[in-house]
């Protein structure tokens, strides 16, 4: 659970290597999920909305991520996560970034703010009560990734290609890399959708089956809003679907 919470967050809640400028969402956009255990029982919902604000001077975009268990679900494995980002308007670069977390008793609540001159984040650990500095390079953050992902012109990918970023992740950089598998036309509370699928490669453990269990369909428009993500657990799986948007900057492309 602890795991899909960080590839939901991180993807959906999913890019040039070098960032653009934004056409793929704007001010007031706003995503709702539901989640859903095996197919059939509501595991909970997430969130994700976008606000232009101005922090330190500068133009930004406030992201803000959240998710939470709801049903039975709730009574075993209660989870309260909210993710705050607040990158650059134009290079999309993140400068702070705010995790709050409880999962089934599992807390993290860290501040990291990126400084740019020097290459290092600093790290405040609410909960270990301590502050760590690291270096940096070329780095995107758990909820920045997301936005910066929609970004990238993916018209020509073939099947196997992959994208890779560095996602700073608590006080580490992690690589992150998505694999295009293809096209799929999608059935959808919104009708028919085509769509692109990506499968991020992650680490297999006592939750995922595999490295690659996985699997994120993107509308294929100017919008690239995640619209499904399936994970296969050693129990079962989860699954998460668009069930309602607003604010989008491009028409929302259905059949």
């Amino acid at each position: 659970m602890k795991k899909f919470a960080l590839v939901i967050i991180s993807t959906l809640f999913c890019i040039p290597l070098f960032a653009q400028k934004s056409s793929a969402f704007k001010d007031g956009e706003f995503l709702r999920y539901k989640m859903s255990y095996s197919g059939f029982l509501r595991a909970g919902s997430a969130i994700l909305e976008v606000k232009e604000e101005v922090f330190r001077g500068k133009k930004v975009y406030h992201t803000k991520g959240t998710g939470w268990t709801s049903g039975m679900i709730k009574w075993f494995f209660e989870v309260d996560d909210v993710y705050e980002s607040y990158f650059d308007k134009e290079t999309l670069k993140p400068y702070l970034f705010k995790r709050k977390i409880n999962e089934g008793g599992y807390k993290k609540h860290r501040i990291t703010a990126f400084n740019y001159t020097s290459n290092t984040a600093y790290i405040q650990d609410f909960v270990e009560q301590k502050d760590t500095i690291v270096s940096i390079k070329n780095i995107q953050d758990m909820l920045s990734s997301f936005y910066y992902l929609r970004n990238k012109d993916v018209s020509k990918f073939k099947v196997g290609d992959e994208i890779k970023l560095d996602m700073f992740i608590d006080a580490q950089t992690y690589p992150f890399r998505l694999r295009f598998l293809g096209r799929e036309e999608l059935r959808t509370r919104f009708g028919k959708v085509n769509t692109l699928l990506f499968r991020p490669l992650v680490q297999s453990g006592r939750v995922f089956k595999e490295e690659e269990s996985v699997t994120i369909w993107i509308t294929d428009d100017a919008n690239k809003i995640p619209i499904r993500m399936k994970a296969s657990l050693a129990v079962g799986s989860l699954r998460a679907d668009l069930e309602a948007y607003k604010g989008l900057v491009n028409s929302f492309m259905n059949k």
